[in-house]
């Protein structure tokens, strides 16, 4: 009987939902340009289910080895105006060993061929191989992406392209007819390598897995060991709602916000994200007092201050944020008080929007 509810539980396990396992599959796909409907493809689903362990030891083993690479390599790709979940495809490439070399002579965290490293400005002779310098090599890396970037439009295109070369993938996409994923990585058709199909799942699956730690969405009992390998001792995770800005909460706990910026990469733009209800934040743990007494107090201030309502119609090119500035509110007030799928809002959709009496005063004379 023992070993029967053994079982049970593993294969329950083992059929719980993708989605639910790594809820941070729809911001890491939307960061690659893939659609949340890939999360549903069998071989990829697959994959996660029959691989996951496997992966998740990769990435905590790749921590230990060069974890302390990830602030500066996220910092530098943000600064770019790349996304920082690149990071991934150079743990993949070399699981943050700086003086790796493949079976075909690839070089360095990244793994540059010698000619590709040339051509991006990279020394290689033999007296020194800049490809072992994370940081150059970084640079070049970054160069190289929005070179490729360029020349086919699509993020999951940039990886596929690092991986099998450029031309392997313009062959690809003109047998396909198509630069869909869903095409493009079918096993049957083979129109890219079987190596850059794999490739890319195992991208995605060390993203998911490291994103819900950096979302604050792991949900296992190693989460707090995981975060202080990201980002060490002295850190610990708070809540903040979406939309939140880190320069505002740099200012609440008297913090420079580019500090800030390095302990939560992860928020493009310096913005949280609005796909969810609530993010995790990692902050100083000295700040944690300064974080509680004044965030937490101001937003049960502003609850309690905004009992007025006001109607918005959406217009083009609008956003949550830009709403929520105009009407001196958040978004995640918005987001209570309207019925919005993944936090999305279209052209004359009509919004509830809580104010304050002041800003509904306002706006009552601007149209009276």
């Amino acid at each position: 009987m023992r070993l029967f509810l053994i079982i049970l539980l593993a294969v329950s396990a083992w059929a719980m939902p993708v989605t639910e396992k790594y809820p941070s599959y729809s911001y890491v796909f939307e960061e690659f340009d893939i659609g949340d409907d890939y999360i549903y493809d069998d071989t990829f689903t697959e994959f996660v289910k029959k691989n996951e362990k496997r992966y998740q030891r990769f990435y905590r083993n790749s921590l230990e080895r060069g974890g302390h690479l990830i602030p500066t390599f996220k910092s530098m790709l943000i600064q770019d105006g790349l996304s920082d979940l690149f990071v991934y495809l150079s743990m993949i490439e070399s699981g943050f060993s700086t003086d790796c070399v493949s079976c075909k002579s690839a070089v360095g965290i990244w793994q540059f061929m010698e000619a590709t490293a040339k051509q991006y400005n990279l020394n290689v002779n033999s007296d020194f191989d800049e490809r072992l310098d994370p940081i150059l090599a970084t640079s070049a890396a970054m160069n190289y992406m929005h070179a490729l970037y360029k020349r086919f439009g699509k993020w999951y295109l940039v990886a596929m392209a690092y991986n099998c070369g450029e031309g392997r993938l313009s062959r690809a996409i003109r047998k396909a007819g198509t630069d869909e994923i869903s095409v493009l990585m079918d096993e049957e058709a083979a129109y890219i390598p079987k190596e850059t199909r794999t490739y890319i799942k195992k991208i995605l699956m060390v993203a998911m897995i490291g994103e819900n730690v950096s979302l604050g969405l792991e949900k296992r009992k190693k989460i707090k060991d995981a975060v202080v390998q990201l980002y060490g001792e002295d850190v610990v995770q708070v809540e903040v709602d979406p939309g939140e800005s880190l320069e505002k909460i740099a200012k609440i706990i008297h913090m420079k916000p580019k500090d800030l910026l390095k302990l939560n990469h992860h928020f493009k733009d310096g913005v949280v994200p609005v796909k969810l209800p609530s993010y995790k934040m990692n902050i100083p743990n000295l700040k944690v007092v300064d974080f509680y007494a004044i965030y937490t107090l101001q937003k049960e201030l502003q609850k309690y201050s905004k009992t007025h309502y006001l109607s918005h119609v959406v217009k083009p090119g609008e956003d949550l944020r830009m709403i929520a500035k105009k009407y001196h509110t958040t978004i995640g007030e918005i987001v209570i008080y309207n019925p919005l799928e993944k936090k999305k809002i279209v052209k004359g959709q009509v919004l509830v929007i809580p104010v304050t009496r002041e800003t509904f005063e306002a706006f009552s004379k601007q149209h009276s």
